[in-house]
């Protein structure tokens, strides 16, 4: 039970992480003269590649943890 609260802690960790690096970059772009389309498709790609980079982390380090 202990290690299933440490893997949604983690997860949740995670996107809150994921989430604040997009509003930061929806922010920055918007503030750089980028439409709201624009900046928004720049905040989803950074949401993505925050995911993205969690996952593969994850794949390597998983040999090492069990």
């Amino acid at each position: 039970m202990a290690r299933l609260a440490v893997v949604l802690l983690t997860f949740a960790l995670v996107v809150v992480f994921a989430l604040l690096a997009s509003t930061v970059a929806g922010a920055l772009a918007r503030l750089d003269g980028a439409t709201y389309p624009a900046a928004l498709m720049r905040a989803a790609t950074t949401f993505a590649a925050v995911l993205t980079l969690a996952a593969a982390l994850t794949g390597a380090l998983a040999r090492f943890i069990s």
